[in-house]
């Protein structure tokens, strides 16, 4: 029985890498559904598969995340995790998909759940937008703001995992891009533009690029209509599997669902401190084996193993994989810049 994944929108639904990975559910907003027929829905996807995990844009309309949480409430569920998601909206359709992927795996409702901020650190999103005259997604200087009157003017602004903006056609501009294997994944707007897959794309050295559906939140998220969005994310199953299961699992103390890092995606609730400090080192004489070494802080404490992935190499370039340190922040990469 696989963890059901839904969303607000149909193109947050991206097409699936292959045959294994499930389709999401569409929640309709209140004008498109009444709300008995959306409380009979959720009860058989629920009896179906046992957990919901629901994500949306954080942006989405007051009357729509009334509708998801009174839908939970009149259920009195705890088996549905309401995630809203701060990616533009692009980035959050790539996470889905991502998410699906590992719904057909072992990994439990809770983890799922809780690697969705895990996985958010590892998508490169951004935009190519006509103005940045309304964009207040990462700081825009005044002559940014300037640049934006003057027609034929684009800019390539990255929101995530670092704010990042690009005027187009400046001399030796360039994005920073991640440093492990990911693809392309872009969708186009009011502007036509050849940047993204000219040039981006051998900058960042993708695997492939692909085309989507421009998300009907896109234009509110980024303050313009003429836009093309794009997210680079690790495609690969097995990679997204390794990266979820070398993080450290706990319980939660409130749903007892099993987790990583430091929230409960279904109750929310925190886990306890205690529970995120990494586990003492034993005197000399009957210390344990280590899998791999210790981090020290400038204070000398240890701050937990750091696990690193062999992703393999494409055409002769190795692809140094993300780095995850569990203990403390137990979502952030450690060098998301690493190459």
């Amino acid at each position: 029985m696989t963890t059901a994944i839904a969303v607000t929108s149909p193109e947050l639904v991206l097409p699936p890498p292959d045959r294994h990975t499930p389709s999401a559910l569409v929640l309709s907003c209140p004008g498109a559904q009444p709300l008995d027929a959306a409380i009979a829905q959720t009860r058989t996807v629920l009896d179906q598969h046992g957990y919901l995990i629901a994500l949306y844009p954080a942006s989405v309309p007051t009357a729509l995340r009334q509708r998801l949480h009174t839908v939970r409430s009149v259920l009195e569920s705890d088996r549905i995790a309401l995630l809203p998601s701060e990616l533009p909206p692009l980035a959050l359709a790539v996470l889905v998909r991502q998410l699906r992927q590992l719904s057909a795996t072992d990994l439990s409702p809770g983890v799922l759940a809780a690697a969705v901020r895990l996985l958010a650190h590892y998508i490169h999103a951004g935009a190519v937008l006509a103005s940045v005259a309304k964009l207040d997604r990462v700081p825009v200087s005044l002559t940014a703001h300037a640049r934006s009157w003057v027609p034929g003017s684009q800019f390539a602004v990255v929101t995530t995992p670092t704010a990042q903006l690009l005027k187009l056609g400046s001399a030796g501009g360039a994005l920073e891009g991640p440093g492990y294997l990911t693809r392309l994944t872009t969708a186009a707007g009011q502007l036509t533009t050849g940047w993204v897959g000219g040039t981006l794309a051998p900058q960042w050295q993708v695997t492939g690029v692909e085309e989507a559906a421009l998300p009907p939140e896109s234009p509110r998220w980024w303050g313009t209509g003429k836009l093309v969005e794009f997210a680079a994310a690790i495609p690969d199953i097995s990679v997204l599997y390794q990266l979820v299961s070398s993080v450290q699992r706990a319980a939660c103390h409130w749903c007892g669902l099993e987790l990583i890092g430091d929230r409960c995606g279904f109750c929310a609730a925190p886990l306890p401190a205690p529970a995120l400090q990494p586990p003492r080192r034993a005197p000399a004489a009957h210390a344990p084996a280590l899998t791999a070494p210790y981090e020290e802080a400038d204070d000398g404490a240890a701050h937990g193993p750091v696990i690193q992935h062999d992703y393999g190499a494409q055409d002769g370039r190795p692809a140094a994989a993300p780095v995850v340190p569990y203990g403390g922040d137990a979502y952030r990469p450690a060098h998301p810049g690493q190459r």
